[in-house]
């Protein structure tokens, strides 16, 4: 297994299809509770945990989930409100040193009990033609809404198995 990215790398199919968009919704509108059962009754000698050498702490890769699905549901929604929408990268390192990521992880569960019911509530009426809508990413160029919630699903479960390593070390 290559612990960098232990469900591997991001892979979305040529052609999505409503069982793929319908497993990713189940993925997404199951994490909170998946993430609050692996996490939340840690203490702060455990959140302190690294999956490797030089990586973020516990604690760390749960604020960061959400800060990355807070980033990603705002590209997601310009996608499909705006017409080739061009959206910034934001600094994940800098984001992950901020003081608010110092709160209990409890925080970062909740904002993410929001976020996601808005994803998944969203996803399951999108039509197969704004799947294929766009933005555009400074650095990573063009994006559809389908690759963007295949990486919504993928980004959570990533980071999970991450500090399911963390747990074990």
């Amino acid at each position: 297994m290559d612990i960098k990215y232990p469900i591997g790398k991001l892979n979305v199919p040529d052609e999505v299809t409503v069982e793929y968009l319908q497993e990713w919704l189940r993925k997404i509108e199951t994490f909170s509770n998946r993430l609050r059962e692996t996490v939340g009754t840690l203490n702060d000698q455990e959140l302190s945990k690294t999956y490797r050498d030089g990586s973020w702490t516990v604690r760390q890769l749960v604020h960061h989930i959400a800060d990355s699905q807070l980033n990603m549901y705002q590209r997601l929604k310009l996608a499909l409100t705006d017409e080739n929408a061009k959206v910034p990268a934001f600094d994940e390192e800098k984001w992950a040193i901020q003081p608010d990521t110092k709160l209990p992880v409890e925080a970062s569960i909740k904002m993410l009990e929001g976020i996601n019911e808005r994803i998944v509530y969203l996803g399951n009426s999108l039509t197969e033609d704004q799947l294929v809508r766009y933005f555009t990413h400074q650095t990573n160029g063009k994006i559809t809404v389908a690759t963007k919630l295949a990486k919504l699903a993928w980004h959570e479960e990533h980071h999970l198995a991450h500090i399911k390593i963390a747990l074990l070390q």
